[in-house]
């Protein structure tokens, strides 16, 4: 055989040889809304770890801030660039997602040894009308982070704050020491809804605000949802937060809160790593200068002060993902990876034992606070759908800003239930 003969066939052996392999390649596709470096870092890991022991899958992880994978997410999953994987809340917006048609029944995809790693409520957090379309990742509690350098310069005793009135009168002791009581991050309006929907907790109770998701009693223009917004009002008429505080998004207001440039901030356990992440710095209030305590009781309140506001969070996969994507997320969600984040205080933990690592301090008493919790109320913009809590974060917002009332507002999110 001639030269050229054997070059020409070389080289048609290479280029076929290559592109047998492309066409092996697997590429999944994850989306997330993490701003945690370190977190961002620890899924690269499991990234690299999964692609080391499945040769020909290729992970791609994306990251989109809060509000846009909001917006986007709806368009997103009804187009053919849909992620594979994606980031949820759970509650009636996956409910949603699942009825639309747009998740992947994984019930049969993942394997039992996966779905053992989850308790049936962590299961059941993810799956509608029986059918299992993701995998738990973690609980979440809402609660009141403070500054002990900031309250020590006030003169607050923040472990004493009980009751609402305690909390009010901490705001005003801290405003008249030059001190600004709140850091809240307005533009984006969610993070306005932790305080209605813990009030809402406080005064109706887990229970009631179920019953009003179902439109019992008058729904969400009962007279105990105007009490809600009223006793909001209290503090609004205090003007706690920050300057320019309906201008802040998230991650502005946790940066600032990172910073020590307030008091409170009404937040989540994730709030840990993002106001560290957030800050000027990268390193936010050390674990000596930060304190947490539980959103407080409303005194006369129907609701249990043993309560909690949060979620589980976890991942959902959309229709037509590949057996690779439900691998991957099961490979991520597992023991192992899922103890290794309990222990670097990332979150807390749903899968089986995995909690037992968890070494912050902070993420063990939420983590007890969940455990006694009588009644864990999703987030109240998660568990009624878009539109319902859509509207719940605009009446939250507006009444913050003073461009509506409680009366408005409970007829506003009433009205967007009757009509969803």
């Amino acid at each position: 055989m001639g030269t050229l003969h054997k070059l020409a066939l070389t080289t048609a052996i290479s280029t076929l040889m290559a592109s047998a392999a492309y066409a092996a390649e697997t590429e999944i596709n994850m989306l997330s809304i993490t701003v945690n470096p370190n977190v961002r870092a620890y899924f690269e890991e499991i990234e690299k770890a999964f692609e080391a022991s499945n040769p020909g899958v290729d992970v791609v992880i994306s990251y989109q801030d809060d509000e846009s994978f909001k917006t986007r997410l709806p368009t997103l999953l009804q187009s053919s660039s849909r992620p594979d994987i994606f980031y949820s809340w759970g509650g009636g917006v996956f409910r949603e997602q699942a009825r639309a048609g747009v998740l992947e029944d994984i019930g049969a995809m993942a394997s039992e040894e996966c779905k053992a790693t989850f308790s049936q409520a962590g299961l059941g957090a993810f799956s509608a009308e029986g059918v299992l379309h993701g995998l738990p990742e973690y609980a979440s509690e809402v609660v009141v982070w403070y500054n002990k350098d900031l309250a020590a310069e006030a003169g607050i005793d923040a472990e004493g704050i009980a009751t609402w009135q305690q909390f009010l009168d901490a705001v005003e002791t801290a405003k008249k020491a030059g001190v600004t009581p709140i850091v809240a991050g307005g533009k984006d309006k969610w993070p306005l809804q932790m305080y209605y929907g813990l009030l809402a907790l406080r005064m109706a109770g887990g229970e009631a605000i179920a019953a009003a998701g179902e439109g019992e009693d008058g729904g969400f223009s009962n007279p105990v949802f105007v009490d809600v917004g009223n006793k909001f009002l209290e503090l609004v008429a205090l003007e706690p937060f920050q300057t320019g505080f309906m201008d802040a998004s998230y991650d502005q207001a946790t940066g600032l809160f990172g910073d020590g440039k307030g008091l409170f901030h009404v937040m989540g356990n994730w709030d840990y790593g993002s106001s560290k992440a957030a800050s000027t710095s990268g390193e936010g209030l050390s674990n000596e200068q930060l304190g947490v305590i539980s959103f407080p009781m409303v005194e006369g309140g129907g609701g249990d002060p043993a309560e909690t506001l949060g979620g589980i969070n976890g991942w959902l996969v959309t229709k037509g993902a590949s057996q690779e994507a439900v691998d991957f997320l099961c490979f991520a969600m597992n023991k192992e990876n899922q103890t290794k984040a309990g222990a670097e205080g990332y979150w807390i933990p749903v899968a089986k034992g995995a909690s037992e690592a968890i070494s912050n301090p902070y993420f063990a008493k939420i983590s007890e606070d969940l455990s006694a919790s009588p009644y864990h109320q999703l987030f109240l913009d998660q568990a009624f759908g878009a539109s319902v809590g859509g509207t719940i974060n605009d009446a939250a917002a507006d009444l913050a800003s003073g461009a509506t009332d409680p009366e408005e507002a409970a007829a506003r999110i009433e009205e967007a239930r009757m009509f969803q």
